[in-house]
């Protein structure tokens, strides 16, 4: 199980290294895009696409890096409160849930690439791209979120990490 847990952790934090990667991509394209309309008086083809998937896809595949370092939102009113009993039963129910989420999402996005891919499906704008290819994100991005949600749930059950990254003494 840790070879398993480790695996998991490095690769939700080589694809955050790559979706972090994607934004700056990001946002060279969109300096290239400005400086090639406003500058150059021409128009832009591919750039706005490139953009809006890019982000999209950072969004998707870095997912599992920011479950695993708890960088995502949470209201924590409730576990702080909590003893340490109930706030166990409180953080099996949510990774629980999240688990189910990410298993129903992947596939379900797996299902929209598979059809994306076996229907040739290209984008409306004068780029045509393959959406196969920007789709690939989802199910990627979805399937290693579900396994950073089993990593979690094995380090709760197996006690390796505390409910919600709370200590056992903190309490309100």
């Amino acid at each position: 199980m840790d070879r398993f847990v480790r695996s998991v952790k490095f690769l939700s934090r080589l694809f955050g290294y790559f979706a972090a990667a994607l934004i700056a991509f990001g946002v060279i394209v969109v300096c290239h895009m400005v400086f090639v309309r406003f500058v150059l008086n021409q128009n832009t083809i591919w750039q706005t696409d490139f953009v809006t998937y890019s982000l999209v896809a950072a969004t998707f595949i870095g997912s599992p890096y920011v479950l695993m370092q708890r960088g995502h939102v949470n209201v924590d009113i409730l576990p702080l409160y909590a003893g340490p009993r109930l706030r166990w039963w409180l953080a099996l129910f949510a990774a629980a849930v999240t688990l189910f989420f990410a298993v129903t999402m992947t596939v379900f996005t797996a299902v929209l690439w598979h059809e994306s891919w076996a229907n040739s499906w290209a984008s409306d704008t004068m780029w045509r791209v393959r959406l196969w290819i920007p789709y690939s994100s989802l199910p990627v991005g979805l399937g290693l979120l579900t396994l950073q949600c089993l990593a979690d749930l094995v380090g709760l059950i197996s006690g390796r990490e505390q409910p919600f990254g709370i200590s056992r003494g903190h309490g309100v």
